[in-house]
């Protein structure tokens, strides 16, 4: 599984195309040729753009979990990947965004994409700006709460 750190500002044009940065172009290397999945983030007006090989394993886990003969299972299926697309980094280095996944992350132009371990997560920049900011309010005893009982020396 590729690891993708970084975090860019770019500008969506009006196709709703973006230019991959450089830097996670480096580090996505060949990975980049396979294309991408993009989908709705479950917790926020996000979009999150999977490296393909990322998204296989994601997946994977996901059903080893799930029994499609429940209904709530399906369902949880069904939401997950309602809007799911596979995308492609055309020559120029960009990548389009479908119109209604830029409505749904209300996307115009200034955008934030940030690395989440795996994926990379594709902001409307005043609504990243803000969740941020509402989770920096918290960040000491949320990483209490999460790592608090973490022994980082395992």
């Amino acid at each position: 599984m590729l690891s993708i750190r970084g975090e860019y500002t770019c500008k969506v044009d009006a196709k709703g195309r973006f230019l991959m940065p450089s830097g996670f172009k480096s580090q996505l290397g060949d990975a980049i040729g396979d294309g991408f999945i993009i989908k709705k983030h479950i917790f926020s007006k996000c979009l999150e753009l999977y490296p393909t090989s990322n998204w296989e394993l994601n997946l994977s886990n996901i059903t080893r979990k799930l029994n499609k003969m429940l209904k709530k299972h399906n369902d949880f299926i069904r939401a997950y990947t309602t809007g799911l697309r596979e995308l492609n980094v055309d020559g120029s280095s960009r990548v389009l965004i479908p119109k209604d996944l830029l409505q749904f992350a209300e996307i115009e132009s200034d955008i934030v994409l940030t690395a989440n371990f795996d994926r990379i997560e594709i902001w409307n920049k005043t609504l990243f700006d803000k969740s941020v900011e509402a989770t920096l309010e918290n960040i000491s005893s949320l990483a209490e709460e999460i790592l608090g009982d973490v022994n980082i020396n395992e």
